[in-house]
């Protein structure tokens, strides 16, 4: 089974992260941020991948450090669940659409890690949740996983759809990117030979 477990502690947060790249989407989040426990479940549920993760964090200042370091968990759990990423597809791409919103999303897991981020989210807050915090998961993300990300906004107005609409195509794409692709076997998804 490619699944994997991180356990990341700072005198800020705590986090355990617990995935299954060949699950069904089953998920159990609890990261004491109401909208972004939201968020990681639309991650799971759309990319198939088994998530459970557990986040304890300093919210008397903010929800950043809880959020960010999810974030480094989860990339960091998805590189080792993906190991040497033989058989993989490798890229991935997905258009949502959720009401008003539509979002793009492209990925390679190319151990290249680089985030292009085309996102207006309107509102300083969805609840209580800053929304310049979806950006800094997405970095997190992209920085220890790997992953050259590129989260386009192609429409949208409201700040709850346009964010969950990128957390759903991230999920899909990813979902293409890290399943395995019969015809290659055991090939490395590149010349180099090496990802």
């Amino acid at each position: 089974m490619r699944s994997a477990q991180i356990t990341r502690k700072t005198a800020e947060t705590e986090i355990t992260v617990e995935i299954n790249l060949d699950g069904t989407g089953a998920y159990d989040n609890q990261t004491g941020v109401g909208f972004f426990d939201h968020m990681l479940d639309q991650l799971s549920r759309h990319s198939l991948i088994d998530m459970t993760i557990r986040a304890k964090g300093d919210y008397h200042i903010d929800d950043h450090h809880t959020v960010e370091d999810t974030g480094i968990a989860l990339g960091q759990a998805l590189v080792a669940a993906l190991g040497d990423k033989k058989g993989i597809n490798r890229y991935g791409e997905c258009h949502l659409p959720m009401d008003d919103a539509q979002v793009r999303c492209a990925l390679d897991l190319s151990a290249r890690p680089f985030l292009i981020w085309n996102v207006d989210l309107p509102t300083q807050k969805i609840g209580t949740f800053d929304t310049e915090l979806v950006r800094e998961f997405f970095q997190a993300l992209s920085t220890h996983g790997g992953i050259t990300l590129h989260i386009d906004q192609l429409h949208g107005f409201n700040s709850h759809h346009i964010a969950e609409a990128a957390f759903k195509a991230v999920a899909r794409a990813l979902r293409t990117a890290v399943e395995t692709d019969p015809r290659k076997g055991d090939a490395i998804p590149s010349t180099k030979g090496a990802l």
